[in-house]
């Protein structure tokens, strides 16, 4: 592998990474913000934009069987795999295509949950409920709930496990794929802001989720790899005790 390739980060910098962004989450939960940049794109007349061609036509309707393409694809691949995707092991294909999956699972039970309704209920913008933190998981808002975190900006977050699956044996392949969950979800995410479906900690928190999921998915496969790894010369030694000796008599 060329020097020049991005090296990857070890274990303990990616736990600094989900630790610190946690803790800048959670700053900003308490901040305030949500309802300031609602503000950004809502008035008390609702969201103008809500039914815009772009940011519902395009990047809501239009963009919802993509991301269930790729997966589909990535489900085949396991079985089947086709370019970079030759380069990983049968266990990282497996974890690349369940990660996204699971990723998905975690975020829509967490919404299904969910009390918290989505900024064009509020009263501020038109609608019946009253603003109340997503963290104030005992009192209702009024709204219709179900609203955090972002189920859509999921779509492109939940394919952070190709970072994960790709980092120890590409590296620059690994940056790619983050690079386009990142920015797929971002802007996924600000669509529905700018809608008024969600606020942007529902994003964020989606990203966070979907970060962690991959994360917790990569340390067990490569916990499971390694030990796979220490039993193989000890079952091959026990092989090679059983196999008929050649020496002459």
């Amino acid at each position: 592998m060329s020097s020049t390739h991005p090296h990857p980060p070890s274990r303990p910098r990616l736990f600094l990474w989900t630790l610190g962004s946690f803790l800048l989450l959670l700053a900003w939960d308490f901040s305030g913000l949500d309802l300031a940049t609602a503000h950004w794109f809502g008035t008390a007349a609702g969201f103008a934009l809500e039914s815009h061609w772009l940011w519902r036509g395009v990047l809501h309707d239009d963009i919802r069987l993509v991301p269930w393409g790729i997966e589909l694809v990535l489900l085949a691949a396991i079985a089947l795999p086709f370019g970079t995707l030759k380069q990983l092991v049968l266990a990282r294909r497996l974890q690349l295509a369940l990660t996204t999956l699971l990723a998905l699972l975690v975020v829509s039970t967490i919404k299904l949950h969910s009390h918290t309704s989505c900024p064009w209920d509020l009263r501020q913008f038109g609608g019946v409920a009253a603003y109340v933190s997503h963290w104030n998981w005992s009192v209702l808002d009024g709204g219709t709930g179900g609203c955090f975190p972002a189920g859509h900006a999921s779509a492109g977050f939940a394919f952070f496990g190709g970072f994960f699956a790709f980092r120890q044996v590409l590296p620059r392949t690994a940056w790619r794929w983050l690079a386009g969950a990142m920015l797929a979800g971002c802007l996924l995410g600000l669509a529905q802001q700018v809608r008024g479906a969600h606020y942007m900690s529902h994003t964020l928190w989606t990203a966070w989720l979907c970060w962690a999921v991959a994360a917790g998915a990569d340390a067990a496969v490569s916990q499971l790899i390694a030990r796979n790894a220490s039993r193989a010369p000890v079952l091959a030694s026990f092989l090679s005790g059983l196999a008929p000796s050649t020496r002459a008599e």
